[in-house]
């Protein structure tokens, strides 16, 4: 008896100590050359994600790996009209797990639901919205000194993750077409949000 409690302790003891390793790399134009890295945090997992980024008709694959909160395992994708960015993640806690590359499995199809989104000096366009964005999105982003508003369509796991990122400002995201109105605004700016880099630099 005694001793399986001296073991469990030991083995309590270890995990608490233990440090996390994962790969961690970027990948712009095809597979990221992976190195090993002791992620920081001690509720931290390791994470491989493929984001497609669109720009217009132009869209770019990115495959990433890094040590993630767990707060930052999300599928889904923002949709600003101009710019997408569809994630797709799988994250796993052992030593140097995510060393697979992951597919992208977001969907294009429309889904029925319309957002506002910004464009030029008007917040009032309407967006169609594809896939899994069941939800609309307004937030503020913070570049520098200037402070954006940006709309769209989002699914509800990146509206949770990130409301919890210290870019965005007053961000709330509704259920219901056009919910995300409120007033027009008098100058906008493309913003490219590029949700692997975003996630990449939490722990970097």
């Amino acid at each position: 008896m005694h001793l399986n409690i001296f073991t469990v302790l030991i083995f309590t003891l270890f995990a608490e100590g233990h440090s996390l390793k994962c790969y961690q790399c970027i990948g712009l134009l095809g597979p990221c050359e992976k190195k090993e890295t002791t992620c920081p945090s001690g509720d931290a997992v390791c994470g491989s994600q493929m984001t497609v980024q669109s720009i217009g008709a132009t869209s770019t694959n990115i495959q990433t790996k890094s040590c993630l909160e767990p707060k930052m395992c999300v599928n889904g994708s923002l949709n600003f009209g101009i710019t997408r960015t569809a994630t797709t993640t799988q994250c796993c806690n052992t030593d140097l797990c995510n060393s697979r590359d992951v597919s992208d499995s977001s969907s294009n199809n429309l889904n029925g639901k319309q957002c506002y989104y910004c464009e030029n000096d008007s917040c009032f366009n309407k967006l169609s919205c594809l896939g899994s964005e069941d939800h609309c999105i307004k937030a503020k982003v913070n570049s520098e000194s200037m402070s954006v508003t940006v709309k769209g369509c989002a699914s509800k796991s990146m509206c949770d993750a990130i409301s919890q990122i210290s870019q965005y400002g007053d961000i709330s995201c509704c259920q219901g077409n056009l919910c995300n109105s409120a007033k027009s605004i008098t100058q906008n700016l493309l913003i490219l949000l590029s949700w692997p880099f975003i996630s990449y630099i939490m722990f970097h």
